[in-house]
């Protein structure tokens, strides 16, 4: 190919072949030799148009799909500069992961919270369904004790949880997606010695985060039967990860289910209070607690004794009396 004043020149050249005898002394042919040369002159400047038939595909059917369910649970460090601190207002301040592991004493208030994360749908409401606590990091190590069951206080303990209300006088923008709950600081008892242990704990939350609909209001079971156990199976209208629900199960389809631990709270011993400074029932030591009980014990035993002495002598008397 080559261009001549403003001409394209496609050239090419076709050569026929031919048959050789190949001798000890030389080679022939007999066969004619054709040599046919030939060109293409296009002129440079023209436009040509070339049709293309383009089939379109058509675009793929949308596809939606609940994200990874993320939760949180953090523990507020109590701090309060509002004058007449009530429970709402001590969440105002959260410890960072520098402050693990948090420090508290027996009976001292700890300040759970439990929140989603990444959700901005402000219709969808966070259920919490148990709450407990381990010596370890593992939820299902053992001893354990229950916090909060089908969202209520755990009623076999003496010092009950005490849930805060969230509501929209919370500043918070979805209230809905909180949780929050007040427990006392305890320790577990060494199961065979029966002795206070010192050490860990880690507070564990499974929970629900459903999404309102005709059929479900959304509502705390707290105070009424639950409909479902904690670990319901699959067919109870749960979403499931693969595979696109028919009609009939997008009205079932409301709650999602998740779980979230702790960072580690320590016990450690009271520190003696300040001269002159009174301690409240949540800062009595507890070997104090533990002092003034052995001493009631005791004046209600000696008294019993000098009621029953009291009792025997009149008895005595009374027969000598009769005698």
């Amino acid at each position: 190919m080559k261009e001549e004043g403003g001409y394209v020149v496609y050239e090419n050249q076709l050569l026929s072949s031919y048959e050789m005898g190949m001798g000890a002394l030389g080679s022939i042919t007999r066969d004619s030799v054709h040599e046919l040369s030939f060109q293409c002159r296009y002129f440079g400047s023209e436009v040509v148009s070339l049709v293309a038939e383009v089939n379109t595909v058509p675009p793929p059917l949308p596809v939606a799909a609940t994200g990874p369910l993320r939760v949180e649970l953090r523990l507020a460090n109590g701090q309060c500069d509002a004058k007449g601190c009530s429970d709402a207002n001590v969440y105002s301040s959260y410890y960072d992961a520098a402050d693990y592991p948090v420090t508290k004493v027996l009976r001292d208030p700890v300040y759970v919270e439990v929140c989603i994360l990444e959700r901005t749908n402000p219709n969808i409401v966070l259920l919490l369904e148990h709450c407990w606590a381990t010596s370890t990091s593992s939820p299902l190590s053992l001893p354990q004790w229950s916090l909060l069951v089908d969202g209520c206080p755990y009623h076999d303990d003496r010092y009950l949880t005490t849930l805060v209300p969230v509501d929209g006088s919370s500043g918070l923008p979805n209230p809905t997606h909180y949780k929050r709950f007040i427990i006392k600081m305890f320790t577990f008892v060494d199961a065979a010695s029966l002795l206070p242990q010192k050490e860990t704990v880690f507070i564990h939350c499974s929970m629900e985060v459903c999404h309102p609909s005709a059929t479900d209001r959304c509502e705390s079971r707290c105070g009424r039967q639950s409909k479902r156990g904690c670990e319901p199976p699959p067919s109870s209208g749960r979403h499931a990860i693969n595979g696109v629900p028919s009609t009939e199960e997008i009205a079932v389809v409301t709650r999602e289910t998740a779980m979230v631990s702790s960072e580690k709270i320590v016990l450690v011993a009271p520190q003696p209070a300040a001269p002159g400074r009174r301690l409240s029932d949540s800062e009595v030591p507890q070997s104090l607690s533990y002092g003034l009980l052995g001493v009631a014990a005791s004046a209600v035993l000696a008294a019993s004794i000098l009621v029953l002495t009291m009792v025997w002598r009149f008895r005595s008397q009374m027969e000598a009396f009769k005698l």
